[in-house]
């Protein structure tokens, strides 16, 4: 005849033992749980921002070793084909552009470009084709484009500056301090720029630069600029009165820094001599009004002599 052992019940000490421990697992539970919640909220994004990235992340991966295995069997260029299609339809495709840096150019010149890449998959969008179509653009000195995934294309434009307008046989063009013609530009918009005038004057700019850099005091005075015979400049100030400078880079300088030198003693601008001619060295041809060109009794050399000695 078999006989049953039956076990004794918990102890009243082990029930209340096990209660307690399962009570501090739930709040070590809730703790971390609130703890969860309260980095969250910390983050400087959202959960399904952060979801996007995690898929971004596995399907990165996921091409970079579907690349190497296809690049392995010999078939890279059918394979990247197959995986822009797979990112595509997980939705890394262009849906927007995001155009920053834009205050002269024409936005529609930008869009017409940037949007042919619209609903493409993001990996098949050649960044660097389409950064060249944007160099080609003439108010555009620098270019760079990104990818913001999922779905955005981010242009950034380094615009040139319009430093003066090159007059034309017909029109005026706004350039750039390195001579890039920007666009046409008409003559109530290039009121109050420097007008820049004469054959291959356009290409000089960094020498006119350099030339009235040398006496900053002219700069304001002149209104035009005129390269002569392909080798050196005459000045016109807003006064209509005419300064005739020598060639070379050092000796235009010189003579304009002594003009500057002479007006600031004898208020040379805005008085009767209509045109000052400096070609020769140690003397200025003045022409009056009605009067044929007269070699004036001035030296510049002695008065920049005298304003050194003064100083």
């Amino acid at each position: 005849m078999s006989q049953t052992i039956k076990r004794k019940g918990k102890s009243a000490r082990c029930s209340a033992a096990s209660q307690g421990k399962a009570r501090k697992v739930r709040q070590a539970r809730a703790r971390t749980g609130s703890a969860l919640d309260g980095a969250m909220a910390m983050l400087p994004f959202s959960e399904e921002t952060m979801h996007r990235a995690f898929m971004a992340m596995i399907l990165g991966g996921a091409v970079a070793l579907a690349w190497i295995a296809a690049s392995m069997a010999g078939l890279p260029t059918l394979a990247g084909k197959q995986l822009a299609s797979v990112a595509g339809d997980a939705g890394f495709e262009v849906r927007r552009v995001d155009v920053r840096g834009m205050e002269n150019l024409n936005e529609i010149k930008v869009y017409e470009r940037a949007l042919a890449e619209r609903d493409r998959a993001m990996p098949l969008v050649d960044l660097v084709a389409l950064r060249q179509q944007l160099l080609e653009l003439s108010w555009v000195k620098d270019a760079r484009v990104s990818r913001q995934l999922p779905d955005t294309l981010v242009i950034d434009i380094v615009e040139r500056i319009p430093h003066a307008a090159l007059r034309k046989a017909d029109r005026l063009v706004l350039i750039d301090d390195e001579g890039h013609e920007l666009e046409p530009v008409s003559r109530e918009r290039a009121k109050g720029k420097l007008i820049v005038c004469g054959p291959g004057a356009g290409k000089q700019m960094r020498e006119l630069g350099h030339l009235l850099d040398a006496a900053p005091a002219m700069r304001p005075q002149v209104r035009e600029a005129e390269w002569i015979g392909n080798r050196r400049w005459n000045l016109t100030f807003k006064t209509d009165q005419v300064l005739a400078l020598p060639e070379g880079g050092k000796e235009s300088a010189a003579a304009l820094v002594s003009f500057a030198r002479l007006d600031g003693t004898n208020r040379l601008i805005g008085g009767k001599i209509v045109a000052f001619d400096m070609r020769a060295r140690d003397r200025i041809y003045l022409r009056m009004p009605g009067r044929a060109a007269e070699a004036a009794d001035i030296n510049p050399a002695a008065v920049a002599s005298k304003q050194q000695e003064t100083h």
